[in-house]
């Protein structure tokens, strides 16, 4: 198969957005359940939101390097951004067909990172030549088609780490944490969202807890919770049961391969303005 088909050929074009869970596990890929990787679709556009450990597969079962608009990472730990390295080797050497580099949006210094590795010898990689590169900072903003991205730096302990809010066409909104422990800036983007994706690592630096997940929710006023990047010592089911005591909206757990719909009936009313907790 060509890798610039789009497999099913069924780009969301109305104004809403949809995510489809690409894999969800940490720290390392699970049979049937690859690492953090999700794709986001609205207008028509497709973004590949984290590139970990074996999503890349998992996203050509809906579309092809070729077909995607962009891609977004949250930082530069391997189960969030791995598979950028084989996708190197697919624009650069295989059957992808891409009429430029393909736009990619990350934390300061992604493009040596990635060099680092793929270089083999006295000459730096190309990595441009694949993946048309802008580094993310705080409040960093870009409009692709209909849909519009936003990214907050949050606390992850040590590495930059970006928060992600996108904006469909008819004003859903997707809020994701990347991996981050509550700060108030993940609470400042997730206000008001329709769908929150927030990861439920265990409690510790640099990540939420389901309870501490569905505090930031209910302080940030979400609509639905959807439980991500649940720690191995963590049952889905348990961690939802957690989270759904501190959070009154619907919660659950980002099974791989399930598209959820974000859209603006999701929207939970009376719960708009974030406590004072929101800045913990």
């Amino acid at each position: 198969m060509d890798g610039s088909a789009r497999v099913d050929g069924s780009a969301r074009t109305d104004g809403s957005l949809r995510i489809t869970v690409l894999g969800s596990a940490t720290p390392y890929p699970r049979p049937g359940n690859a690492c953090s990787g999700y794709l986001v679709e609205g207008a028509g556009v497709r973004v590949w939101v984290d590139a970990g450990s074996g999503t890349l597969g998992e996203l050509q079962r809906y579309v092809g390097l070729g077909g995607i608009d962009a891609v977004w990472i949250s930082h530069l730990h391997a189960d969030h951004c791995a598979d950028l390295l084989t996708a190197f080797y697919g624009l650069r050497y295989a059957d992808v067909r891409r009429p430029r580099p393909l736009p990619l949006f990350g934390p300061p210094g992604i493009a040596d990172r990635l060099a680092g590795f793929l270089t083999n010898g006295p000459e730096r990689s190309p990595v441009e030549s694949a993946f048309a590169i802008e580094e993310l900072y705080d409040g960093h903003g870009v409009r692709l088609g209909g849909i519009d991205l936003l990214s907050r730096a949050v606390e992850h302990g040590g590495p930059p780490a970006f928060a992600l809010r996108v904006r469909g066409a008819d004003g859903s909104v997707l809020a994701y944490s990347g991996d981050s422990e509550p700060c108030s800036a993940l609470a400042e983007l997730a206000r008001d969202s329709d769908l929150f994706l927030c990861e439920a690592d265990g409690e510790g630096p640099g990540h939420h807890s389901p309870e501490q997940a569905g505090r930031t929710a209910a302080d940030a006023g979400a609509g639905r919770l959807l439980l991500t990047h649940v720690g191995p010592a963590i049952a889905p089911a348990r961690a939802v049961e957690r989270a759904a005591a501190a959070f009154p909206g619907p919660v659950e757990y980002a099974a791989p391969g399930r598209t959820y719909a974000v859209t603006r009936r999701s929207r939970t009313p009376g719960r708009t303005t974030p406590s004072p907790a929101s800045s913990r």
